[in-house]
């Protein structure tokens, strides 16, 4: 009898933070020097809460018991920040970097999409927009020559289609005044409000409804792409 092939399990929550930090120790070398650090500073001030209060031990264990669950949430929030920025180092530079970093660290209301709304065909430089509270917001990836013509002629659609909205750049570039990757969403979601929910509702929709015009590859027919149907 043929034996049945057994799926691996999937690591617990222990196993997938051991892999995460293991990973990022690999590129961020400096990662594992500020979790000890931090560790061993929670530590040492609980030791010294501790030893201030000997004289009652429920007061002692509740320092230790804090010192201890300090160390690890110190050492958890800059484990989760310094592994963000090496998967943004990874993917930095790459075609629809930005569209992943959108959709995924751009939230709290905004509307975003991994899909550009303008492509360059000629250099494959694009266009992204998210629309939220502080307005419209354009990010152009690749180059600034590149994404200069497509950029301004959505600025002037949006100026066209939603007159008195607020409209933001963002230049993903790679040069020295460009937005580095990994601080993109917290710029955009640091933009001062000027749209409520409905606000944002409305300009969404009627951006949305005048569609994106972006180059079909080469080797498809347009009229033989189905629709997609939900």
């Amino acid at each position: 009898m043929a034996k049945e092939n057994k799926t691996p399990k999937e690591p617990g929550r222990w196993g997938q933070i051991f892999r995460l930090f293991r990973e990022t120790i690999k590129v961020d070398k400096t990662a594992l020097l500020l979790v000890i650090l931090a560790v061993v500073l929670s530590l040492g001030v609980g030791t010294l809460l501790i030893l201030t209060s000997l004289n009652n031990l429920i007061l002692s264990i509740i320092y230790g018991v804090l010192s201890v669950t300090a160390a690890m949430m110190i050492g958890l929030l800059i484990l989760s920040r310094r592994a963000e920025r090496v998967a943004y180092s990874r993917i930095e530079g790459q075609p629809g970097a930005v569209g992943a970093v959108v959709t995924s660290a751009v939230r709290r209301g905004w509307r975003t999409s991994e899909i550009p709304v303008a492509v360059n065909p000629r250099t494959r430089d694009a266009i992204y927009r998210c629309v939220g509270s502080a307005g419209v917001v354009l990010i152009a990836e690749g180059s600034r020559n590149g994404t200069k013509t497509i950029l301004d002629e959505e600025v002037r659609k949006l100026k066209r289609a939603t007159p008195g909205v607020s409209i933001h750049v963002f230049y993903v570039t790679g040069d020295e005044s460009g937005t580095p990757l990994a601080k993109l969403g917290r710029e955009i979601t640091g933009l001062k409000r000027t749209l409520n929910r409905s606000e944002v509702s409305l300009v969404n929709a009627r951006l949305q409804a005048m569609g994106t015009k972006l180059p079909i590859p080469k080797g498809i027919d347009p009229k033989r792409v189905r629709p997609v149907r939900r």
